[in-house]
């Protein structure tokens, strides 16, 4: 009698399932976003395009994918959480979706959490932490992805740190945007040489 593998955790997305959920959660951000500033005593975080935002924004995204590497290497249950989100979402994508992997969440969460969350719960420490507490639930798919949750609460204080840092969100936009597109090129990267 041969026993047969357990069922998947989780079913396969297709690539046009993951397109969809991307502009259906970017655009519920969006909206939240939207309301919290019209029914909520918050004001939007401003955007001043500058090369300078651009620089620091780049740069952090460089030290969130290498500190993120370090992590995938010696931190097994991290390795497993990321391997999992990885093969989910970014697999079944094609190399030209990646610029929207970038830009969807990158734009829609920085907005809510860093452009109107943050500065309505408070440009200091404890609107830090519970700004970068949501984000990191938003990331939480199931119990096993807890390390991945931790993950994402710690780059959600960078992101809002550097928003209050600078009073600049687009600073914040930048390192998410770069951020998501560098970490889901260099994985289809890896994932096409293994083959």
């Amino acid at each position: 009698m041969t026993s047969s593998p357990p069922p998947p955790e989780t079913e396969s997305l297709t690539r046009t399932q993951i397109l969809v959920a991307m502009g259906i959660t970017a655009v519920v951000l969006l909206g939240i976003a939207k309301l919290w500033l019209k029914f909520g005593s918050a004001s939007l975080l401003p955007v001043y395009w500058n090369l300078n935002a651009i620089v620091w924004g780049v740069g952090l995204s460089w030290a969130i994918v290498l500190a993120s590497a370090l992590l995938y290497r010696f931190w097994p249950a991290y390795r497993q959480s990321a391997s999992f989100y990885l093969e989910l979402v970014i697999k079944p994508l094609a190399w030209p979706d990646l610029v929207w992997l970038g830009l969807l969440p990158g734009m829609s969460e920085e907005l809510l959490f860093r452009g109107v969350m943050l500065p309505a719960l408070g440009l200091n420490l404890l609107g830090l932490v519970l700004s970068s507490i949501c984000f990191g639930i938003l990331h939480l798919s199931s119990a096993k992805q807890w390390p991945y949750t931790i993950w994402a609460t710690v780059v959600g204080g960078l992101l809002g740190a550097s928003a209050i840092v600078t009073g600049n969100l687009l600073v914040p936009i930048v390192v998410h945007v770069t951020t998501n597109w560098m970490s889901a090129c260099l994985w289809k990267l890896r994932q096409s040489r293994a083959v």
